[in-house]
């Protein structure tokens, strides 16, 4: 039975409101408090390119410099590179055998770490060079790195942090991290900013802001909305990428195979009530409108893809 067109208008209305409400709801639940945990916001205080080849794992900046460890894709082997932040442009690189998915890196006075995700091997090089210095053995998957100034600060994915002795690389201690709920799993993109360790959470676009003394996530920044709609519509993967310059106090982010890196600034609701709910409000709405239009826009691109790959010539 053919459905009058009228009628399918008013089914799809029907449709595409109920999914605007459950897009908001869920922009919006988490938008001040997140399991008993305080939401912090953002507002972009600079836009710098980003290769967008790059499948981000690992992020750090330092004497100008930013220093990019990236997993393997389909047209690039997984790397390290020093990149220049004003313009993107890679200044050095050394790649990856061909069986290894790059992960999180660390920076350790003159040496560069960078981890592996199931090889259970990671590297470490001279800064300078990028020259491969030795290999080091480490039993569980490697996802985030980062250091304290005193260990290296590793994370697998689960809700454990482990502190590594870089000389040894044997295990100093172990934290689980937990919010107001419980374990907060999937710990990936590390740094250590200011006394606290800053984790991408995988999934979604929560960074976790972590004791490394007790595990407990003293606060969560909400990214949503940091990425354009056509950004988002071309096709790009998760938040994954934190970096701080502690000389000039300016936070990083980005993420796996993103075309921008993002300088933010932190909002919360006790330091300026006005500018957190501006932002934070604005930041979801955005969020939840690109959601909408990429769930209505993705099937009729596709569609069109099909109809055009299948008409004859």
């Amino acid at each position: 039975m053919k459905i009058p067109s009228f009628y399918l208008s008013i089914i799809l209305c029907v449709i595409f409101v109920f999914l605007g409400i459950i897009s908001i709801f869920f922009c919006f639940h988490n938008i001040w408090n997140y399991n008993g945990v305080p939401v912090s916001s953002y507002k972009v205080i600079k836009v710098y390119p980003h290769d967008i080849k790059s499948y981000t794992q690992g992020l750090v900046f330092e004497e100008d410099f930013l220093y990019e460890g990236a997993g393997r894709t389909r047209r690039r082997h997984a790397r390290l590179s020093r990149v220049e932040v004003e313009t993107g442009k890679v200044l050095q690189k050394a790649g990856l055998p061909r069986k290894y998915f790059g992960e999180g890196i660390a920076l350790f006075g003159a040496r560069i770490f960078q981890l592996t995700h199931c090889s259970n091997i990671g590297f470490v090089y001279d800064k300078k060079t990028f020259r491969l210095l030795k290999t080091f053995y480490y039993p569980t998957k490697g996802w985030g790195l980062t250091n304290d100034r005193k260990n290296l600060i590793m994370s697998d994915g689960t809700s454990s942090l482990y502190f590594i002795d870089p000389e040894t690389f044997k295990k100093v201690r172990q934290i689980d991290v937990y919010d107001g709920v419980g374990p907060v799993r999937g710990l990936n993109e590390l740094e250590y900013i200011n006394g606290r360790v800053f984790a991408n959470v995988l999934p979604g676009n929560l960074i976790a802001i972590i004791d490394p003394k007790n595990g407990k996530v003293e606060e969560w920044i909400n990214m949503s909305g940091v990425l354009s709609f056509s950004d988002r519509f071309r096709g790009v993967n998760i938040l994954n990428g934190i970096a701080f310059d502690a000389k000039k106090e300016r936070l990083f982010i980005t993420g796996k195979l993103w075309p921008k890196l993002f300088e933010i600034k932190l909002l919360s609701w006790q330091q300026d009530k006005y500018a957190y709910i501006k932002h934070s409000t604005f930041n979801h709405i955005k969020m939840a409108a690109q959601d909408i239009l990429i769930f209505v826009a993705r099937p009729i691109r596709n569609l069109f893809k099909n109809l055009c790959y299948n008409s004859p010539i």
